[in-house]
C-alpha cells in the first residue's frame, strides 16, 4: 500500500471512532523514517486506545504491518508505527505540551551536503 493511501485508511479509521483535531503532516522532506505524521486527540484514555485499535484493526485487515506500538496502556500518548505512516493519538493536555505540529512544520529541512549534486 502506498504511503497516500495508508494515511487516508488512518484518517477514515480515525473518523470512524469520532477522532478529535486530526492533523496530518508531510514529513517526507524533514526525516526518512516515516512519510506522514497523523495526529488526533482523544477524550479519555479509554478512548485513546478505541482511537490507537480501530487504525490496528483496519491496517491489518489491509494487510499492513504494525511495526510498533507505544503507550497502549493506559498513556496519554499512544504510538502507532506502520512504517510510512506514524499516528500519535493524544490527550489534548498532552498534545499541547509536547506540539509535535510545530515540532515537525518548524523542523529545518536535512542538508546532507549534497549541494550542487556532489
Amino acid at each position: 500500500m502506498q504511503a497516500e493511501q495508508l494515511k487516508d485508511l488512518v484518517i477514515n479509521a480515525l473518523e470512524d471512532v469520532k477522532a478529535q483535531d486530526l492533523s496530518v503532516i508531510d514529513v517526507r522532506e524533514r526525516t526518512g523514517i516515516t512519510d506522514f505524521m497523523v495526529l488526533a486527540s482523544g477524550t479519555s484514555n479509554r478512548h485513546l486506545k478505541a482511537l490507537a485499535n480501530s487504525v490496528v484493526v483496519d491496517a491489518k485487515e489491509q494487510g499492513v504491518r504494525v511495526d510498533h506500538i507505544e503507550g497502549a496502556g493506559g498513556s496519554d500518548w499512544i504510538l502507532v508505527d506502520l512504517g510510512d505512516v506514524v499516528v500519535h493519538v493524544m490527550m489534548p493536555a498532552a498534545r499541547e505540551f509536547y506540539d509535535l505540529e510545530r515540532f515537525w512544520r518548524d523542523a529545518p529541512a536535512p542538508d546532507f551536503g549534497l549541494a550542487g549534486g556532489e
